[in-house]
């Protein structure tokens, strides 16, 4: 072999020896820190820091915050690692009055549940009072004595089928159309069953069906667009559409066929 490149054995002991020393370092670290952290969980678990210390709730209107924590069923001073997460929201989404949930963690002790309400989108009337009422057809049980927002007060309507498919009807409109709509009134038919009755913000009656009520009422501001706003009268939209004004004199103006 060429004279250099002969290493001996007393050369390469040094070289070996810090080799195996830099080894067990790294090895003592990775163990002294795995004890530690082993340490840290279970101080961790032991201390009030596993405990929920703040619930924060989102999102909710119609119901409480300290409701929406009793149907979630998480109190403050529980083990935020036994919680199910999963399983409160959907505790939650039992309550017809929420349509969605979610319980999100946040490091170390706090939980955050985010509701989605159902959508109140008219007022039952029930002698002198009136009850919201949700897009799903729920009723809720606290009546006030005048209404809070502008939407539709409905007459003669009860819990149950009719009243929920006015509901998905309303659902089913643009927001400002529903915003137009001062009262309805469920006035059945021999003719038909599903027959009502729709006095208008601006003035206007509209007669309907709710078999294709959502369809039809779409329209509406085209169809009020070409009648004359000083002449008020009923539109109706039950088949075809037609305007009836109230003070007719001749029978020329009793009916006004619109185009759809």
């Amino acid at each position: 072999m060429e004279k250099g490149k002969i290493i001996s054995i007393e050369d390469r002991i040094p070289k070996l020896k810090e080799l195996r020393k830099r080894k067990t370092n790294r090895r003592l670290v990775s163990i002294v820190s795995f004890f530690f952290l082993i340490v840290i969980i279970i101080v961790y678990f032991q201390s009030p820091l596993s405990r929920v210390k703040q619930i924060d709730v989102v999102g909710n209107r119609l119901l409480s915050k300290a409701e929406v924590i009793e149907k979630s069923e998480i109190y403050e001073g529980s083990s935020v690692w036994r919680i199910n997460k999963r399983q409160a929201a959907e505790q939650l989404e039992r309550d017809p009055k929420i349509k969605e949930a979610a319980v999100t963690f946040s490091f170390p002790n706090k939980l955050v549940i985010e509701v989605k309400e159902q959508a109140k989108l008219a007022y039952l009337s029930k002698g002198r009072k009136f009850y919201p009422v949700l897009d799903n057809g729920t009723v809720l049980k606290t009546a006030t004595v005048y209404t809070l927002d502008e939407l539709p007060i409905l007459h003669g309507f009860k819990e149950g089928k009719m009243l929920d498919k006015m509901m998905k009807s309303l659902g089913d409109l643009p927001e400002e159309i529903n915003h137009s709509i001062s009262e309805i009134y469920y006035t059945p038919k021999k003719t038909d069953s599903y027959h009502i009755q729709l006095f208008m913000n601006d003035g206007f009656e509209v007669s309907a069906s709710l078999k294709t009520f959502s369809d039809k009422m779409v329209y509406y501001p085209s169809i009020v667009s070409q009648l004359d706003p000083n002449i008020k009268g009923v539109i109706d939209i039950e088949v075809g559409s037609y305007f009836r004004a109230y003070n007719a004199k001749t029978s020329d103006q009793e009916e006004q066929t619109l185009p759809n």
